[in-house]
């Protein structure tokens, strides 16, 4: 007689080629609406699952698992998405749910995204955009729109992992010179191609770059890695992209130091208080704002659900996830 199907409570839209084949394989319960689930809703969801899948806009903590362990059935927290700090794992862990997440999907997507951002800010892209658009464009001329070259300028990436990386060999090719800043340094086969100077000293490497690039997640240890004495640092000239996490900024600080010519401008995809991105932000002429589509991509997101359900499968046929993420990752 086969196992009984395992009951999967899907918390947001997913593409339609994944909650299909979800269909096919579980007992799902999908999200009629894609408007995020409520702390109730969520905790209500655990109660009746087997196997969550949350997104980022998600939060599970540690008194939300704690309740949702009266049902006895939650087993599995399958991520759609390779950040997991909006769920505390070392909680989930300890109630003896495991917790796994999509690493390396959308790598490429993000990095294209960080290029985009680094183009738009130093080329001034949003401006000449804007001239179209309003019908205020009235021809060239030869100090209009000047920006910056990015080719031979320094670009300080912060966090080498997988996006990092991807980031590197992208700016190589527009012939900016790579530095970066990682716990560990890259092991020389990875970091002799990219011909990447690393720093160990992540203060001296943000006063010397021309572009900072954000790519390391968010843990108690990241959050205001680029707090207002670091943002003091940089070279007046210097960008800022983040297309990781909102909290690695002092959002604050860098308000005031765009606003103050301190820093030449900036380009973000993430923001510290999610949705809630600072007003200032906004209205700043050297300032590009996306909502949040770094990994946006058809191809991504359908690689993103095709990881879930491959870890949702292999735990429903007895087997470790093969993305499982255990505290101490995170």
């Amino acid at each position: 007689m086969p196992a009984p199907r395992l009951t999967v409570v899907v918390t947001r839209r997913l593409p339609e080629v994944v909650e299909t084949r979800m269909k096919e394989l579980f007992d799902v319960e999908l999200r009629e609406s894609d408007a995020p689930m409520t702390r109730e809703e969520l905790v209500e969801a655990m109660m009746r699952a087997d196997v969550l899948v949350p997104t980022l806009s998600d939060t599970i903590d540690a008194n939300m698992l704690a309740r949702a362990s009266a049902g006895q059935k939650l087993k599995l927290i399958a991520n759609y998405g390779a950040g997991v700090d909006h769920i505390d794992v070392s909680s989930a862990r300890q109630r003896g749910v495991l917790v796994s997440n999509t690493p390396g999907v959308v790598t490429e997507d993000t990095a294209d995204v960080v290029m985009a951002l680094i183009l738009s800010v130093t080329r001034r892209l949003p401006e000449g955009l804007h001239a179209m658009q309003s019908g205020s464009w009235e021809g060239w001329s030869p100090n209009a729109f000047l920006g910056g070259r990015i080719g031979g300028k320094r670009l300080g990436i912060l966090g080498m992992g997988r996006i990092g990386q991807a980031v590197a060999k992208r700016a190589r090719a527009f012939g900016m010179q790579i530095h970066y800043h990682n716990r560990r340094r890259l092991r020389p086969e990875i970091e002799a191609p990219l011909e990447a100077t690393w720093w160990e000293s992540l203060d001296q490497m943000v006063a010397r770059m021309d572009v900072i690039s954000v790519n390391c997640p968010h843990t108690p240890s990241t959050f205001h890695l680029l707090n207002a004495r670091r943002l003091k640092m940089l070279k007046p000239t210097a960008v800022v992209v983040n297309t990781s996490r909102g909290e690695v900024i002092d959002e604050n600080a860098l308000v005031r130091g765009l606003k103050a010519d301190e820093i030449a401008g900036a380009g973000l995809d993430v923001f510290e208080h999610g949705v809630e991105v600072n007003p200032e932000l906004r209205n700043l002429p050297n300032v590009v704002l996306l909502p949040h589509m770094g990994s946006a991509t058809v191809e991504g997101r359908a690689e993103m659900g095709e990881k879930v359900i491959i870890n949702i499968k292999t735990f429903a046929d007895g087997h470790r996830p093969p993305d499982l993420v255990v505290p101490g990752m995170v």
